[in-house]
Order: C-alpha cells, then sequence, then structure tokens
C-alpha cells in the first residue's frame, strides 16, 4: 500500500493551483505557540524541533511495533503556521519589527493520532531530548472552516503582493476577512528554506473569510 500522502490526496488543501474560496474541516495538529522574529527567534527553532520530534515519533512508532491503533503508512504534513500581531490592523503582512510577531507553529496529524498518542509520542521525544520543553507542546483538534487562500511562489518576505492578489480576489468574490483570536493569517510551508532557493518556494498562504 503506497503512503497516504495529504498534499496529493487533498490536493485542494494543498496545491491551490489559482485563488480560491476552500471549506477546511476538523484536523488534528501537534502545535506550538510563542511570539518573535522567526529569523532569528531559538523559541521559534526550538518549536520546529519539538515539533518534527513529536510527529516522527509517531511515524516511526511501527519500528518499535508500538504504532496506535489505526496506524497506517503516512508521509509527515508540512509545517504550518498561524501568525498575528497585537496590531488590531494586521493584514497578514510582516511588521516593520518581525519581534512582534506573535504564532502557532503546527504539524498535522493522521486521524487515528489522539491526545493518548501525543502523551506517548511526548514521553518518548522526552527520553531522546530531555532539553526540549515539551511543555509547550499541545494537542490541537481544529476546524478552519470557510477559507481563501493562493499559492505564493517566492521568497517570504515578497508575501505582500500575493496577499494583496488573495484579497482583491476576495472582495471581487463577495467575501470578507474574518479575522478573530481563533482565525488567523495561515501559512503551509510546502519547501524547505535550508534546501530551496528563496525564489522557489512554495507557501500556501489562507485567510479566514466570511459572505458579505
Amino acid at each position: 500500500m503506497d503512503k497516504i500522502d495529504y498534499k496529493k490526496t487533498e490536493k485542494h488543501l494543498y496545491l491551490p493551483k489559482t485563488p480560491a474560496i476552500v471549506q477546511v474541516p476538523e484536523m488534528v495538529f501537534f502545535a506550538v505557540d510563542g511570539q518573535g522574529d522567526p529569523n532569528n527567534s531559538p523559541e521559534y527553532q526550538q518549536a520546529l524541533e519539538i515539533l518534527y520530534g513529536l510527529s516522527f515519533a509517531v511515524k516511526m512508532s511501527k519500528m518499535s511495533g508500538e504504532e496506535p491503533e489505526g496506524y497506517f503508512e503516512y508521509v509527515v504534513p508540512p509545517l504550518e503556521g498561524l501568525w498575528w500581531t497585537d496590531d488590531p490592523g494586521f493584514d497578514g503582512k510582516a511588521p516593520a519589527d518581525k519581534s512582534a510577531f506573535r504564532w502557532t507553529s503546527m504539524i498535522r496529524q493522521p486521524d487515528f493520532v489522539d491526545e493518548e498518542v501525543f502523551a506517548w509520542a511526548a514521553e518518548r521525544l522526552a527520553k531522546k531530548k530531555p532539553e526540549l520543553p515539551l511543555e509547550k507542546a499541545r494537542f490541537w483538534r481544529w476546524e478552519e472552516g470557510l477559507c481563501a487562500h493562493v499559492l505564493h511562489v517566492g521568497p517570504y518576505d515578497a508575501e505582500p503582493a500575493t496577499i494583496d492578489k488573495l484579497s482583491s480576489f476576495t472582495e471581487k468574490e463577495g467575501y470578507a476577512v474574518d479575522f478573530s483570536d481563533v482565525r488567523r493569517h495561515h501559512e503551509i510551508y510546502l519547501g524547505d528554506p535550508r534546501r530551496t532557493a528563496p525564489e522557489k518556494l512554495k507557501t500556501v498562504v489562507r485567510h479566514p473569510v466570511k459572505k458579505i
């Protein structure tokens, strides 16, 4: 049986060819909350280490015969991030001072993952890397709901033009941005900036919307 790769089985959520309105269903995530500039924040780098450590603990559980009930072969989904600032007028574009960013970094998990599996993965990772503050991680079942999204190709700092494009599309289709305490500017990272040239990076930019 081939490994399940959500980027391929749910292309409408991960590979929009053009700007689109999408209904995002409930999903399961491992998440870490924090704040600061992702380019130089030790807290952000630590969050990624925690998330990938937990995610691969679950994925590789089969190797030790400890796989959860319902386990199937899958590709670990891409890193995602929710971003906001204390500025009520925040529109998704990076502030001049990126240290003002607040964020939730997260990685989607297969549906067989629950609180018990999360606790097991955290216990395994704690033994391997006791220096990590795993109390910062959380299990999150989240339904994002009605959104507009678009694929951005290029460096992260060039996102404002893509956000403007998304905003124009959203307005033309009769929707308005619907940011709230649980509905944020959302990015899904399809490329690894450590291995991919900035001009070739692919990022899904997603905004919550409501019909007007």
